[in-house]
This record gives structure tokens, C-alpha cells and sequence, in this order.
């Protein structure tokens, strides 16, 4: 009904209209509802506001948030997922501790469920067709908490339905050289069912390598070789141990990209277009299944066939064979087959990410963004709550300054707890889309705080390479928990370091690839973005990440008997990520070093030489041109890096208009609600593309040719489309996404 789609339309509208005016009116100066303390547009970072918040940041109130976070499941787009949306909204509403504003967006969005009525199962079944054995449909329930109704069974999201049948085979991790060895070992995988075990490869690659090669259906288990050092037994793991019990399944999205599947570039709005499930690309193939590894290990010891290679072998307590199909002398008749029977459905479901924002007193249109995701498999007291424990109790210690009129920062903060972030990172990449103009051109930096505690050793980071300054000056100041007179900086060289040319030993500053909710904003926006949790010791453990990842036992007991007793880590975290916020917020320069990029770029270059060198010269490839880029980039770099150190010799107010020089010429003076938005798409790289470090965005918040509210970008750097940029009017603010296309693709706007 025509209607219908006309309603649909104007309520999206509406929405983005409604979000736009509420940014947009938070990033405008004006009289604040609270008290303010006196704005100098040579405001600086305040060293006893830091040292007050990072006192303030309080353990037990961090553990109290992750007790109430994790009491129920809270899978995406679920009725608890929904109450905690509505209790962040509650608490950065709040008149004591709260924010300036805080609103719950939402998104229509596809999402893959098991069916209630029809439960997948796995089955090995007799020549007659008889079930001789069933895999488990849930996991044991070991401490209450894992028999609830809300407990989703394990399962492969996106994974297609079907019940392929068929003789197995164990392929390890499910590579393409893994299935390759099994066809060089002369096995017909042709209508196969092939048992892998999680590493090596994406969980949905597993998938379309085995369906290339002609395999009819997949399972998935966890080795506790790759996840408990070994141990399997039931006196050795959870709830005795922090170790993954024999019938934990790692639940997952098993879909390639990220964003909702249906809405590529375009945020999920209701007038949206999208494209049709039955074609859309990512998706794995074939049917797909975890199970645990209890029950992994009465299949795989039954295989018959050639042993193993040593790397593939295992912690099951037998020699893995390859088969196809079970030994005559096991359990199992030697003709006996493997059932897998997938029920998965598609939904489209309404998901909300919430958004918490604090006006920036100097440089409102400046954002520093602090997200983290809410939506967890089941109770997700690691994943992700920790880190949500940990973003409320960071947002309630500043909001309570802000209402106090004691502090309110120089550019504008926006907390966010985004939704649907196991399926695909959806709600972050959602945002994304919808706001890119705006994202693209004014975010000074986005911080993730997902996972905050896999476990209690050092602080571990990840970002890129202009974001490890800030990173290094805020773990310096902060005392590490447990060590007497070593700081989070002293404790995390211990575990991770590198040499650098530039400054010697260092802790080591991992790379972000598309796990978590940053991908959007470092892939998609080139945003310089970083990831901070604590982790464990790897002189240890050999887990690839926390045993209980994404199963029914990652409970709050969980959390405070084995991973973080008292909660010190969490709160180390908290001072980490809380000094990194308002170092980024409050600094009048920021404290992002683009030389830092030049170095990772060199580093690049030397093990390119080093590695593939030879291999280059005998098919007249040459490195010159790279060399030659690197070098005009360090150049950049450090004229940049003078031209800083000139500038903070000088007033503010001359600091202040380099930073945001207005274009010549007639448009000058054209009106804010006047100017175009709208930046080309990149349609030459699909979305879920992931880039290499060195070909992600400088940090959008040290460029000189940012324009002041109203006034408009006319030319960008060599390697940049024209763009435009909109004032910090509410007029303009409406059109935050762009105009209705989300993201724009009209350049000619620019004039």
C-alpha cells in the first residue's frame, strides 16, 4: 500500500531530521541549563580536573554497573537489549550526573535468529536412517544461568537453512590451504560435512572456502588446545576454573562484512532502499553450525583415514584423523553419516544505538567520540559489558562535573552504546553512513572501549599510529594496579615493546583490524581511532581470547571470581580511556603526533624491501615510487610538526584562526543553511573493504584548512575529492547525513 511506504518515509525522516537538530543544537555555544565555568578560547587541558576524575573513577561502582548490565541475556534487538538502552538514557538524563543531551536513534535492520520451533541439530545417523548420536542443542547448566528462556541456542548467525547429509571429514581451521592438503591427500570432498575447529580464518570464510571445494555443510568447534592450554576436563574448567567448559559453543555472526546486510552506504532507515536477501553478498553459502567440544571430540575420534598433520592435531585426548567417514571399530557403523539440520531465519528488527553528548565550550563543532557496543550472544559480562560497565562510570563522573558547573570541555564529546554490533558491527556502521559528512570532516578522534578486561595482567592498545602519544602520556600518569611504583606505561613495556628510531624502547601500539566497533570509523571515515583493554600474560596462556567468549557461561561471576577480583583492572582502564577523552577534548592542541604515521610508513617499507624485495626485482616490480611517497610524507610531517611548535609560541587567537582559515573568494560569505554537504561515494571499494594502516586518513582535527562555522571547504589535500563543510548553525545541523541520500553523492554541490 502506497500509504504505508509514505508513512514509513516521513517517519525516517523525521528521525534524522530530529537527531540532526539535537547535534546540531549541541554544537552551537550558547547559555547552558547548568552552571559554567568562564570559556577563554585559550582553554586548555586542566591537570586538576584530570587528576580529580581519575580519583573519582570508583571500582565498585564500575562492578555494580557490570552486575546489573549482564543479569539477563541481552541479545540484539531483544526486550532486555531495549531496557538497556532506555537505562542509559536514564542515567545521561539524569539532573545530577547527566549529560546535555542524550537520545536512543534507531534502525530497521536484518538480523538472522534460530528458530524457536524448529532447533538446529546435529545428528550422526545410521545407514537405516536410524540417529544413533545428537550433539548438544544447549549448553550444560552449570550455575543457573545457563537454562534461562531468554539463553539463545548456540548457533551460526546468517548461516543459510538446510539439512545437508553426508560422510565426514576434518578440515582444521577451515583455510583454503587446509582444504587444499585434504584434496592433496586424495579426499573427495564433494557432499562432505566438514568439522573445523575456530582460528586461522573468519568464521563465515570457513564457510565459502569449504563450499568452493564441494562440502554440503559445516561445523565449528573450540580445541582446547587454542583456548585452555590443553585442559578439558569438567574439574579443570568453568565454573572451577576461568576455562571454557566441555560444552561451551562460541556463538558468532558468520556474515563477511559489516553495516546491515541490506543497506550498503545508506543508513537503515525505513525508506531505505534495499537490496534483496536472496542476493546479497557476505552471507555463508552453505550450512553452518558450532558445536562444542565435547561432542567435537566423539566425531573426530571415530574418524577414520590418514592421521593428521602434527600442526592440525588437537587436545581431544586422540590422534585426529581425516576420514571421510567413521572408522568400522569406533562407535559408529563405518558407513554412518553426518545430518546437519539448520533452521535459521532472517528478521528485519529495530535496533537503537544511544547517544550521550557533552558541548564542546570553545570548539563545539569538534567531536571526540567514546563508543562501545551493548548488545551481547547472551549475559556478555566480558564482552561487551565490561566495557559498557566501564563507559557509564567514566560519563556519570564527568556529567556530575558538568552539572556542577565545575568543568565542561573544549571540543564536544559523544558517548555512544551502539546496537547490533555482534551481528556486524551494524549500529556504529549505521551511524556512520548516516552522518558522514559531518563524521568525516569534524571527529577529532574515536576511542573504543569494548572488551575493557580479558584479563588482569597489562594494559594492551591498539590504534593508529598518531593516536600512541596521547596513549603513552595518559599511561605514564597512572599507577599501575598491584605493582607499587609501576605505571600502566611501566607495566605494559614489560609484556609488549618495540624499537623505535624516534624514541627508543616503547610499548608496542597494535593495528586495528574490523573487529569491533572502530572498523566503521578507521575503514569506512579514515578517522584516527584506537581499541584499550587490559589483557593477560602470553608467557601464560596460549587462548587466542577469554575461554568463555560469546557462550553462556561469560557471566558477572564469572568476571568477579576469575577474570578481575575487585575490579582494579577495569578501573585501570577507565583512567586510561578517561585521561585519552579529555587529553583529546580539553588540549588546545591536540595531542595526535602525525610523525608517528611516517615511522609506521618507513617500517612498512624496509620489511616490503626486506621480504619481497627479490621477489619484486625478478618481475621488474620496483619500489621506487613508494620510496618516493614515504619520504614526501615524512617530509609533510615534520613541517607539520614545526609548524605546531611555532604556533604554540603564539596567542590562541592566532592559533585559533590558523587552525580554521575561511576559504577566498566570493563564497566566502555564503550563508551556513546555504551550503552543500554532500561528498562522492567511493564506489570503487565495497563496504567491509579493510585498509592497511598506511592508507588511512591523517587525523582530521590537525588539518589548517578546517573552516569555521558557515563557512565552506573549497579544496582538500592533493588525494582528497572537494568538499564541502557545514557551519554549526541548527539549519544546518539538519542535514547532518548529508541530505537524503545519507553519505551525499553529489560533489557539484561544492560549487
Amino acid at each position: 500500500m502506497q500509504w504505508v511506504k509514505v508513512l514509513g518515509g516521513l517517519v525516517g525522516a523525521s528521525a534524522l531530521l530530529g537527531l540532526g537538530i539535537i547535534l546540531g543544537h549541541f554544537a552551537i555555544p550558547k547559555g547552558a541549563d547548568t552552571p559554567a565555568p568562564s570559556v577563554s578560547v585559550s582553554q586548555d587541558l586542566d591537570l586538576e580536573i584530570l587528576e580529580t576524575v581519575m580519583k573519582q573513577l570508583d571500582a565498585s561502582k564500575i562492578r555494580e554497573n557490570l552486575r546489573e548490565l549482564s543479569r539477563e541475556p541481552h541479545l540484539a534487538s531483544s526486550p532486555r537489549d531495549e531496557a538497556l538502552a532506555q537505562l542509559l538514557l536514564q542515567r545521561w538524563r539524569d539532573p545530577e550526573s547527566g549529560l546535555d543531551a542524550a537520545e536512543a536513534p534507531t534502525y530497521e535492520v536484518l538480523l538472522s535468529f534460530p528458530s524457536q520451533e524448529r532447533p538446529n541439530r546435529v545428528a550422526v545417523v545410521g545407514p537405516t536412517g536410524t540417529i544413533l548420536f545428537s550433539c548438544r542443542q544447549s549448553e550444560q547448566n552449570l550455575t543457573g544461568e545457563q537454562g534461562g528462556p531468554d539463553v539463545v541456542p548456540p548457533y551460526a548467525a546468517y548461516a543459510p537453512p538446510g539439512t545437508p547429509q553426508g560422510l565426514l571429514v576434518y578440515a582444521n581451521r577451515g583455510t583454503e590451504e587446509d582444504f587444499m592438503e585434504l584434496q592433496t591427500q586424495g579426499i573427495r570432498l564433494e557432499g562432505t560435512i566438514a568439522l573445523t575447529r575456530y582460528g586461522g580464518t573468519g568464521r563465515g570464510a570457513k564457510a565459502v572456502h569449504a563450499a568452493k571445494h564441494g562440502v554440503a555443510g559445516v561445523l565449528v568447534y573450540t580445541d582446547p588446545a587454542d583456548i585452555n592450554d590443553g585442559h578439558s576436563s569438567a574439574s579443570q574448567t568453568f565454573p572451577n576454573s576461568w576455562r571454557l567448559p566441555p560444552s561451551g559453543v562460541e556463538r558468532g555472526s558468520y556474515y563477511e562484512y559489516f553495516g546491515d546486510p541490506l543497506t550498503p552506504y545508506l543508513p537503515a532507515n525505513p525508506s531505505s532502499f534495499r537490496l534483496n536477501p536472496d542476493t546479497v553478498p557476505g552471507f555463508p553459502p552453505i550450512p553452518t553450525q558450532p558445536i562444542g567440544f565435547e561432542d567435537a571430540k566423539i566425531l573426530l575420534c571415530n574418524l577414520q583415514g590418514t592421521l593428521a598433520p602434527a600442526a592440525w592435531q588437537g587436545a581431544l585426548g586422540c590422534d585426529y584423523k581425516l576420514g571421510p567417514g567413521f572408522r568400522p571399530d569406533g562407535d559408529f557403523p563405518a558407513d554412518s553419516q553426518v545430518n546437519v539440520s539448520v533452521h535459521n531465519r532472517l528478521e528485519l528488527r529495530n535496533s537503537s544505538n544511544v547517544l550521550g553528548i557533552i558541548r564542546g565550550a570553545v570548539e563545539p563543532d569538534r567531536y571526540v567520540l567514546y563508543g562501545n557496543h551493548r548488545d551481547s550472544w547472551v549475559h556478555g559480562a566480558v564482552d561487551p559489558s565490561s566495557g559498557t560497565a566501564v563507559l557509564l562510570e567514566l560519563s556519570r563522573v564527568l556529567g556530575t562535573l558538568l552539572k556542577k558547573g565545575t568543568w565542561r570541555p573544549r571540543r564536544s564529546i559523544v558517548f555512544a552504546s551502539w546496537g547490533a554490533e555482534e551481528f556486524g558491527l551494524i549500529g556504529s556502521t549505521e551511524f556512520t553512513e548516516e552522518f558522514f559528512s559531518k563524521l568525516q570532516e569534524r571527529t577529532v578522534a574515536y576511542i573504543n572501549v569494548d572488551i575493557s578486561v580479558f584479563a588482569n595482567a597489562t594494559l594492551r592498545a591498539q590504534g593508529t599510529p598518531p593516536v600512541q602519544s596521547v596513549i603513552f602520556s595518559a599511561a605514564k600518569q597512572i599507577p599501575a594496579p598491584g605493582l607499587d611504583g609501576l605505571s600502566i606505561y611501566d607495566n605494559w613495556i614489560r609484556y609488549f615493546n618495540r624499537s623505535s628510531t624516534a624514541y627508543g624502547l616503547v610499548p608496542s601500539l597494535g593495528s586495528l583490524g574490523a573487529g569491533s566497533d572502530y572498523a566503521p570509523f578507521i575503514h569506512f571515515l579514515g578517522i584516527s581511532s584506537m581499541d584499550i583493554a587490559y589483557t593477560y600474560d602470553r608467557s601464560k596462556t596460549s587462548a587466542r581470547i577469554y575461554p568463555t567468549y560469546h557462550t553462556a557461561f561469560d557471566t558477572f561471576g564469572y568476571v568477579d571470581k576469575f577474570v578481575d577480583p575487585g575490579f582494579s583492572s577495569h578501573q585501570a582502564v577507565a583512567r586510561t580511556a578517561g585521561s585519552v577523552l579529555l587529553r583529546l577534548s580539553d588540549s588546545l592542541f591536540l595531542p595526535l603526533n602525525v610523525s608517528d604515521y611516517g615511522e609506521t610508513l618507513r617500517n612498512f617499507l624496509q620489511a616490503a624491501q626486506r621480504d619481497l624485495g627479490v621477489l619484486l626485482e625478478q618481475h621488474s616490480i620496483s619500489l621506487g615510487p613508494l620510496v618516493t611517497a614515504v619520504e614526501k610524507f615524512e617530509g609533510a610531517a615534520a613541517a607539520l610538526g614545526q609548524h605546531v611548535s611555532a604556533l604554540k609560541k603564539d596567542t590562541p587567537e592566532v592559533t585559533r584562526s590558523c587552525h580554521f582559515q575561511p576559504p577566498a573568494g566570493p563564497d566566502a560569505q555564503r550563508p551556513a543553511d546555504a551550503a552543500g554537504t554532500d561528498l562522492p561515494k567511493p564506489a570503487s571499494l565495497p563496504r567491509g573493504t579493510i585498509l592497511q594502516p598506511c592508507a588511512l586518513g591523517t587525523p582530521h582535527g590537525l588539518r589548517s584548512h578546517i573552516p569555521r562555522p558557515g563557512q565552506r571547504l573549497l579544496q582538500g589535500h592533493e588525494h582528497e575529492p572537494r568538499i564541502c563543510s557545514l557551519g554549526g548553525s541548527a539549519e544546518a545541523a539538519q542535514h547532518l547525513g548529508g541530505g537524503p541520500g545519507g553519505r551525499g553523492s553529489h560533489p557539484a554541490a561544492c560549487g
